[in-house]
């Protein structure tokens, strides 16, 4: 019951949703969440990609899959870092001679942002007979809704970034920078005030 409660609220597509849900055992599996808004999506992906592998778990074996189902949720609100959004191409042939395709990142975002953060994880999974399997425990969904809110969900925590120091050269252009801004507004008012004094001695 809580089940089909679960699929009724969710507006998305269900079939597309569940799909392969039957040809993977699901005891003793955890149910992870993972919230793309503000994430950065190589980051995003390399922490799913250990989760699905099962690499966060003392019991990893690169021969078996051990990893945990993998719920992404507000895939649309990812984000990139750099001029990535038109710098970054997919690339894909039909067959036909000529027939090479391409998009950007931004123009696949518009069309469908879920296969955005799959393509990122699937290349980082090792190429052998479980890729199939870990792929099918990666559900991506492009707003906030899913439909296993009857399951045991356990939201996923994103490590920290460590973001680096600034380098001394980028500091010390950034303190030119502020010296120069502050030098044109106190020019900019000392002009104002020779202005002001000057329309003064005309008016005397």
């Amino acid at each position: 019951m809580a089940a089909q409660a679960a699929a009724t609220t969710f507006n998305g597509n269900l079939k597309k949703a569940l799909a392969g849900l039957r040809r993977i055992d699901l005891e003793c599996l955890r149910w992870r969440v993972f919230d793309a808004k503000g994430q950065v999506l190589g980051r995003l992906a390399s922490q799913i990609s250990t989760v699905i592998q099962g690499k966060d778990k003392p019991t990893y074996a690169p021969n078996r899959d051990d990893g945990d189902m993998c719920i992404v949720i507000n895939a649309k609100d990812v984000c990139v870092t750099g001029r990535k959004l038109t710098d970054k191409v997919y690339y894909w042939h039909t067959g036909y001679i000529g027939h090479l395709k391409e998009r950007t990142l931004k123009d696949q975002m518009a069309k469908d942002p879920t296969e955005v953060i799959r393509k990122a994880v699937l290349r980082m999974l090792p190429r052998n007979k479980l890729r199939d399997d870990r792929d099918r425990k990666l559900r991506i969904f492009a707003d906030g809704e899913h439909p296993f809110g009857d399951r045991p969900l356990e939201p996923y925590v994103m490590p920290p970034r460590n973001v680096r120091e600034m380098r001394p050269r980028a500091r010390r252009a950034l303190i030119r920078a502020q010296k120069k801004a502050e030098e044109q507004e106190q020019g900019g008012s000392q002009r104002k005030g020779r202005k002001r004094e000057a329309k003064t001695e005309i008016a005397a």
